[in-house]
């Protein structure tokens, strides 16, 4: 096993990450916790996009989002993924590959509830990834929710969240002269232990 220490000592990853999420909270100007969401569709065609991680478990790690949005389908057939976290501000990224299950009862809701008002609504307004006519259209269906559901809409069932249990989580920080620091953590499945090895910048 590598030794490490400092900003990579531990021994439970789900810990460290939390620990490097807090650290920039601090330091990064707009969403510390923006994750660079990578799947791949029917066809093995790679896709990627941001999105907000809004939980690290002591095994998981999770984001919501509408169920009929092509990352949704993607996540579906596949059912893994992938993402990195990179903040600028610390000079370090996280880098994670697993499976995915949906996160789809009390947790999410409990979320759900958590948002904004005009979120909410605007969760059941959109039709994401679909073609949109124009802003008015959209608009006017958030008029039309706002109206069906008033202002204590519950959880859409169509909207909800994913749970990413890894299998790989690497740990990087930026080194002089491009001689950097990564430590992955890797298992062939969630029951086994985790193998840590230091590699190569």
């Amino acid at each position: 096993m590598a030794e490490r220490s400092g900003k990579f000592a531990g021994e439970d990853p789900f810990a460290l990450a939390r620990s490097w999420l807090a650290e920039a909270e601090a330091s990064e100007i707009n969403d510390p916790n923006a994750i660079a969401l990578s799947t791949v569709d029917a066809s093995g065609m790679p896709n990627a996009r941001m999105v907000l991680l809004k939980d690290i478990t002591d095994d998981a790690f999770i984001f919501y989002t509408n169920y009929e949005s092509a990352k949704a389908q993607e996540i579906e057939q596949a059912q893994a993924a992938a993402f990195v976290m990179h903040w600028k501000s610390l000079r370090r990224q996280v880098r994670v590959r697993g499976t995915v299950v949906r996160e789809d009862g009390p947790r999410a809701d409990e979320y759900y509830a958590s948002r904004s008002l005009k979120s909410r609504l605007g969760a059941w307004a959109s039709k994401q990834s679909r073609p949109l006519k124009n802003r008015a259209t959209l608009m006017a269906e958030v008029a039309r929710v706002t109206a069906q559901h008033g202002t204590n809409p519950k959880r859409p069932p169509f909207w909800g969240g994913y749970r990413i249990t890894p299998v790989e989580i690497e740990f990087w920080a930026d080194g002089d002269f491009r001689l950097h620091d990564r430590y992955r953590w890797r298992r062939e499945n969630p029951s086994q232990p985790w193998q840590i090895d230091r590699l190569n910048p």
